[in-house]
């Protein structure tokens, strides 16, 4: 049985940054797809803006060749196609200046009765003064909504200075800052694993757990990014929001409902009791890397500098291995393993709840070694969850044991597409639910945490050590996690 499609009433959508990477790759491709399902209704408009100057049918022409790329052809029926094509428009405007933006308000004059919007897939750098212009070009309607893309600044100051910036214009109510891993359905499904069973929750604390595991890897390299990546690197690119949100849905105490704002406040909490990192602890419980040539599925691929090109020697990390821990009482003495890196050797994103071992064999030498249970939730490729449990090995001779998964694969057991998370969270912002978007708390008490490591690694002088494209990261990060007697998880089947 899958969910009902709920069709939303009829809304206009403006994508600044309409002719960009994202808008093209994830935007167009998920509001397709939600037509394609029946989900949108006329007269819903969808509104490219930039910079570049197009007509309406040029740029409906880029939108169907980028449905082309980035959509399976048996999804691309020319109905649904011709339909969806009719809802886009365009309009050339200057985000920093005045140009365009009366023709963007006359465009949608007469939606006023509508949702209304706005998707800034620009840099940041831009917020300020798209948000400013809306308001100056009285665009701002009681149903307004202004999604804004990562990253949302690049430290604690520079996030404090975009949201007063946005603040100043918009009610927080009506700000959605967008985190792409919160709409994957397995993260979702990490709530109803802890608080729709009975039999996680009592289990889910010092206790019981030994440790806990987070992996983002990714095979890909910098390519096109290069310029962006490079003034950023893994920890602010990833750690500081991916990475930490999941921490923050596997640490958090039950929400008393499931509405935004209670979600949202146990997550503060976490992320205020993450331990801090600083000069002391930095070199012992961090590691920094960066990629040299090597061969990903037996390809060479260049370093990240020869990516870079231009000679460089840049210094920014592409991957970062931490040794965290939440100070609460639920919590205290867990240690949370964090790793995330490109030109890795698989392209996974996973938790891996690590339980306790047994206390005591009763089965003596002979059944072997009892294997302490894993519950693995893969967020990526290959959705689905994984609990491995010890088994007696069939047979008469004796009670040997071994260590099999119990696997619920989403794709075998639902047998449907799942949905990307800008599907569900685009129509999120159109509902205006705001439970899988981040607070402006949430952002700050994140880079209050992350910045004195981005810190301590500069006056310290900590250069990533260098690791081989294919591998997991430098020799360095397998310390950090084994020192403490405890190894990286890997999925034999994967």
């Amino acid at each position: 049985m899958t969910s009902r499609i709920v069709a939303v009433d009829p809304f206009d959508l403006v994508v600044f940054g309409g002719t960009g990477d994202l808008a093209h790759r994830k935007l167009f491709p998920a509001l397709f797809r939600r037509d394609h399902d029946g989900q949108l209704t006329d007269p819903t408009r969808i509104v490219g803006v930039s910079r570049k100057e197009h007509t309406d049918e040029s740029f409906r022409a880029e939108v169907k060749e980028a449905l082309q790329t980035f959509v399976p052809a048996d999804e691309l029926d020319k109905p649904t196609v011709k339909r969806f094509l009719a809802r886009i428009r365009y309009v050339t405007v200057e985000a920093a200046g005045d140009a365009g933006w009366a023709d963007l308000k006359t465009l949608i004059a007469d939606g006023l009765d509508r949702v209304r919007a706005f998707y800034l897939a620009t840099s940041p750098d831009l917020f300020d003064a798209i948000t400013h212009n809306l308001k100056t070009h009285d665009l701002i309607t009681q149903k307004t909504r202004v999604v804004l893309e990562k990253p949302l600044g690049k430290d604690l100051a520079s996030a404090q200075e975009i949201n007063s910036a946005v603040g100043e214009v918009l009610d927080e109510s009506q700000i959605y800052r967008i985190d792409h891993y919160l709409g994957k359905e397995t993260v979702q499904n990490l709530l109803a694993l802890r608080f729709a069973n009975v039999l996680f929750e009592p289990v889910w604390d010092s206790a019981h757990v030994d440790h806990v595991q987070i992996t983002v890897a990714e095979k890909i390299g910098v390519g096109s990014r290069g310029g962006y990546y490079d003034t950023s690197g893994a920890l602010r690119d990833m750690v500081q929001n991916h990475i930490l949100q999941l921490l923050c849905l596997v640490a958090m105490e039950p929400p008393g409902e499931l509405d935004a704002d209670s979600l949202r406040d146990e997550k503060l909490k976490v992320l205020r009791a993450l331990k801090p990192i600083d000069d002391a602890s930095v070199r012992s419980l961090t590691v920094r890397g960066q990629y040299r040539t090597g061969a990903i599925d037996g390809k060479s691929v260049p370093g990240y500098v020869e990516e870079l090109g231009d000679g460089s020697q840049s210094q920014t990390e592409t991957f970062v291995a931490l040794k965290t821990e939440v100070q609460t009482w639920r919590w205290a003495g867990v240690p949370f393993y964090l790793r995330t890196g490109k030109r890795l050797p698989q392209q996974v994103s996973e938790i891996v709840i690590q339980f306790r071992e047994v206390p005591r064999s009763i089965f003596g030498p002979a059944g072997g070694f009892l294997a302490p249970n894993r519950l693995v939730i893969r967020l990526q490729p290959d959705e689905g969850v994984k609990l491995y449990l010890m088994i007696k090995d069939p047979g008469p001779g004796g009670l040997r044991f071994r260590e099999v998964p119990l696997n619920l694969s989403f794709a075998d057991t639902f047998k449907v597409r799942n949905p990307d998370a800008y599907e569900r969270l685009l129509m999120d912002v159109i509902r205006g639910s705001q439970a899988l978007f981040m607070r402006r708390d949430e952002v700050e008490a994140a880079w209050k945490w992350a910045d004195p490591i981005l810190e301590a690694w500069s006056r310290l002088g900590h250069a990533p050590s260098t690791y081989t494209a294919g591998t997991w990261g430098p020799s360095s990060a397998v310390a950090l996690i084994e020192r403490d007697g405890r190894t990286w998880h890997e999925d034999p089947d994967a």
